[in-house]
C-alpha cells in the first residue's frame, strides 16, 4: 500500500535558494479540532471589555518594538525584503496597535439613536474570521486585517502563504504572549482543499482576503455559497498621476519610492505612472537617474534598496509580463532582466511609451517594473487612469488644490493621494472598487465589517418617555 506523504510548506529564502524550514500543512481530519481551538479562543475572547481588549494591543505594540531586530531578520530571510525595509514594517505594525489601543474602544462602544435612551446600536462580535493572507508584508498585513477583527471581540484564523509560515507562528507566539487567549489567533497552514472545508465549516462567520482576483473571486464564491462574509483585496495596477504643474522634484522622488518600494512588490505601488506630455520628457529624464542609483543586492545589508523577489515563480512571471509589453512597441529605458546569479533578483526596470493595448497596462506587475505612459492633458490622464480592470488607490500630482479635488472625485479607486503616495494608515480606510476587491480594512470601517450591528429598543422605556 503506498503511503501519502504528507505535504509541507517550504519556507526558502530567495537571496540564495537556501531552505529555512518546512511546515507540515493542515490535514482535512485535524481541521475540526483547529476550528475548535478558534471558536473556544472567540468565546472567550469576545467576553472581554473594550478597555481589556485595547491594553491588549497595547502590549502587543510592545512586544513588536522588543523583537523588532528578529522579527526583521526573518521576514528578509523568508521573503527577501531589505531588512531596513523590514524593520519598518514591524515598526509599523506596532504603531498601529498603540493606535488602536487609544482609539479602539470608542470605535465599538453602543451609538445612541434619535430615539433616545430607549434605543442604541451595539457592535457585537461574529465569531472566527479566517484571513487568507500573502507575503510581501508577513507582519503588516497580517496585522492590518487582524487588529480591526481582533477589536470587535472576534478571533483570527491566518492562513499565510506557504513561504513565509515562519513569520506566521513568531506572531502567533506574540499574541499569547500579550494576553491574547489561546486560539483567539490561530495560524491554520493549509492547502487550498482545507481552506475550503474551513469556509463552510459553522464555526468560520467569515472571510478576508489579500491576493490575486482569480484567489479571491473564488474564495469569495465559496463564501456566498455559505453565506458569510467577506472582504477582498484583489491588488491593483495604481495610476501615479503627474499633471502639468507639479512639482518635479517631489513627484520624482514619491515615484522611485512609490514604486520600487518592497521590490515592487506591493498591491498599492504607483504601477503606471501616467504623465502630462508637457512635463513627460524632464520627469522621464529625473527618474531614470533616480531608478539608476538604487542599490541591489543582499537584502540583509542596511544599504541594500532592492532585493530579490519572494519566489523564482514571481520572477518568472514578471520577465515574462516585461518581455510582452516590449514585444508589443514599449520601449526598453532601463534593466528588463534577471540578475545572474544565486537568489531571484530583477534588475529595476523602465517601461517607456506603454499604451493601454499592452500587458504593463493592463496586467499588475508585481516587481520592480514602472510602466511610463503620456497623457495629452488632465483629461486624458484621467482616462487612462480609469481604464483599469483594478480600482485600488492612485496618486494625483499638481500644484492646484481645486484641480486636485476635481480630479480626485472622478478616479475610480477606494483611496486617492494628492502630491503623496498611496500609503496604509490605521486613520482612514483602504479597500478598493471594480476588481480590486471590495470592503474595506483599517480606521472604523474595518473594525465593523466583521461586526453584528445589532439594534436595541426597550420598548418599556420608550413608553415611559411617551408617558411622561
Amino acid at each position: 500500500m503506498t503511503v501519502k506523504a504528507p505535504a509541507i510548506a517550504t519556507s526558502r529564502n530567495p537571496a540564495t535558494g537556501e531552505v529555512i524550514d518546512t511546515y507540515p500543512f493542515v490535514e482535512a481530519e485535524e481541521l475540526p479540532v483547529a476550528l475548535h481551538r478558534a471558536r473556544r479562543g472567540f468565546v472567550q475572547w469576545s467576553q472581554t471589555s473594550p478597555e481589556i481588549r485595547c491594553a491588549t494591543l497595547d502590549r502587543m505594540a510592545g512586544l513588536l518594538l522588543r523583537d523588532t531586530e528578529r522579527l526583521a531578520a526573518l521576514i528578509t530571510a523568508e521573503m527577501g525584503k531589505p531588512v531596513t525595509q523590514s524593520r519598518a514594517e514591524v515598526e509599523k505594525a506596532a504603531r498601529v496597535l498603540s493606535w488602536y489601543a487609544e482609539h479602539g474602544a470608542k470605535m465599538i462602544a453602543d451609538v445612541p439613536t434619535s430615539i433616545g435612551p430607549a434605543a442604541h446600536v451595539s457592535y457585537r462580535p461574529l465569531g472566527p474570521v479566517l484571513a487568507v493572507e500573502p507575503w510581501n508584508f508577513p507582519v503588516w498585513q497580517v496585522m492590518r486585517g487582524a487588529i480591526p477583527i481582533l477589536l470587535g471581540g472576534n478571533a483570527y484564523v491566518l492562513k499565510p502563504a506557504p513561504n513565509v509560515v515562519g513569520c506566521a507562528l513568531a506572531v502567533e507566539r506574540l499574541w499569547r504572549e500579550a494576553g491574547l487567549p489561546d486560539g483567539a489567533f490561530s495560524v491554520l497552514n493549509a492547502d487550498n482543499d482545507v481552506v475550503s472545508l474551513a469556509i463552510e465549516d459553522p464555526a468560520i462567520v467569515g472571510v478576508t482576503v489579500t491576493g490575486s482576483v482569480r484567489a479571491g473571486s473564488a474564495i469569495a464564491a465559496q463564501a456566498g455559497r455559505a453565506v458569510k462574509r467577506s472582504v477582498l483585496e484583489l491588488g491593483g495596477s495604481d495610476a501615479f498621476i503627474v499633471l502639468a504643474d507639479a512639482d518635479l522634484d517631489a513627484a520624482v522622488e514619491a515615484a522611485v519610492q512609490g514604486r520600487f518600494h518592497n521590490s515592487g512588490q506591493v498591491c498599492i505601488a504607483a504601477k503606471r505612472i501616467i504623465l502630462d506630455r508637457t512635463v513627460a520628457g524632464v520627469f522621464t529624464e529625473r527618474f531614470l537617474a533616480a531608478v539608476g542609483e538604487l542599490p541591489v543586492g543582499d537584502p540583509t545589508q542596511e544599504t541594500t534598496y532592492i532585493g530579490p523577489l519572494a519566489r523564482d515563480d514571481i520572477r518568472r512571471e514578471v520577465h515574462a509580463q516585461v518581455e510582452r509589453t516590449l514585444a508589443e512597441g514599449a520601449r526598453l529605458l532601463l534593466g528588463g532582466q534577471p540578475v545572474a546569479g544565486p537568489g531571484t533578483f530583477y534588475q529595476p526596470t523602465v517601461l517607456a511609451d506603454v499604451t493601454p493595448e499592452m500587458t504593463a497596462f493592463r496586467e499588475e506587475i508585481f516587481g520592480p517594473v514602472a510602466a511610463l505612459i503620456v497623457a495629452e492633458d488632465t483629461e486624458d490622464a484621467v482616462a487612462k487612469a480609469n481604464d483599469s480592470q483594478y480600482g485600488l488607490s492612485a496618486s494625483l500630482w499638481t500644484g492646484d488644490a481645486d484641480l486636485a479635488s476635481r480630479v480626485a472625485g472622478r478616479l475610480e479607486v477606494g483611496g486617492v493621494f494628492i502630491n503623496g503616495i498611496a500609503v496604509s494608515d490605521p486613520r482612514i480606510p483602504i479597500g478598493g472598487v471594480k476588481n480590486s476587491g471590495y470592503g474595506r480594512e483599517l480606521s472604523h470601517f474595518g473594525v465593523h465589517e466583521f461586526t453584528n450591528v445589532q439594534a436595541v429598543w426597550n420598548h418599556t422605556l420608550s413608553n415611559e418617555g411617551a408617558a411622561k
